[in-house]
């Protein structure tokens, strides 16, 4: 039975590319018959607004979605906000400890970057500084999961094909320092228990595929399917943002867009349209297929 997820964070309203991939993960679920989950990724607390989450609910709903089990709907493997998960977390880092899979890192952020090369705008690879012992062991410590060389594995994504096994490599954290639980770990541990199988999200989340298909191997869980929806671009090819004008679904039902209409055009933007055409979300179930979903970033604006 299909399991799908959509997993948005309440930390403003939602933008136009969030509710873009919100309406590939539904139509995923609607047109395999299967259960759409809502999980709300609340861990990060000084970024989370208030109200947020109650608008973001809203906003997904005016453009025609709904979800089978969620935070306001209930469901038989809540609670389904992360911020009253984190003993499941705690416990998964103490599996992971007793296998040999973590260890403690005291390094700071300026000092790994010091010593690490990256590419430009990419996360620096951790140079296993605390592998064998804390650098510093007066300072607090982050959990690290060690990425070993058989972690780095190809897989099949459901939009981009196969994907080589270059992604994703080095030690990384799975409970910062001040106790905070990282998005890699949550989200392994809750698709293992909300027993998901399929993920739709964004291609920034492209490359933590092989760190979360580490994850659960080393928990001993069945990895999902994936499905990771190209970003959407503003027109001067940056990432939709602000400067852009009215890039949230609130801004578009304030100037008096109906949802037929926004639907209709992120359908068109995703290729499951010709033109933009106003239509409900649920008229587009039919038509769906992620064989169908550009491979490419698309832009908007």
């Amino acid at each position: 039975m299909y399991r799908g997820r959509f997993a948005p964070s309440p930390t403003g309203p939602i933008h136009l590319g969030t509710a873009r991939t919100a309406l590939v993960a539904w139509l995923a679920a609607r047109a395999a018959g299967g259960t759409l989950v809502l999980r709300v990724e609340d861990l990060d607390t000084p970024r989370v607004r208030p109200g947020a989450l109650e608008a973001m609910l809203d906003d997904l709903r005016w453009i025609g979605l709904d979800w089978d089990e969620g935070p306001d709907v209930g469901g038989p493997f809540g609670p389904y906000l992360q911020s009253q998960r984190r003993e499941r977390y705690d416990a998964a880092i103490e599996r992971l400890r007793a296998s040999g899979r973590v260890f403690a890192c005291t390094c700071s952020r300026k000092e790994i970057e010091s010593v690490a090369s990256a590419p430009h705008g990419e996360e620096p690879i951790y140079p296993g500084t605390c592998r064998s012992g804390p650098s510093h062991p007066e300072r607090p410590a982050a959990v690290r999961f060690r990425f070993e060389a058989k972690d780095a594995r190809a897989f099949d994504d459901g939009v981009h094909g196969a994907i080589g096994a270059g992604l994703g490599a080095g030690d990384f954290v799975v409970r910062r320092a001040d106790g905070v639980h990282s998005y890699q770990l949550a989200v392994v541990v809750d698709d293992l228990a909300m027993e998901i199988t399929d993920v739709v999200r964004g291609d920034d989340l492209l490359s933590s595929t092989p760190r979360q298909l580490a994850l659960i191997e080393a928990l001993g869980g069945r990895a999902p399917r994936y499905a990771h929806v190209p970003l959407v671009l503003g027109p001067d090819g940056q990432r939709l943002a602000k400067r852009h004008g009215a890039v949230t679904v609130r801004e578009q039902r304030e100037q008096g867009v109906l949802p037929e209409t926004l639907v209709g055009r992120l359908a068109r933007t995703l290729g499951l349209l010709d033109r933009d055409e106003a239509l409900a979300a649920r008229e587009l179930v039919s038509r769906f297929s992620l064989a169908k979903i550009a491979k490419g970033p698309v832009t908007m604006g």
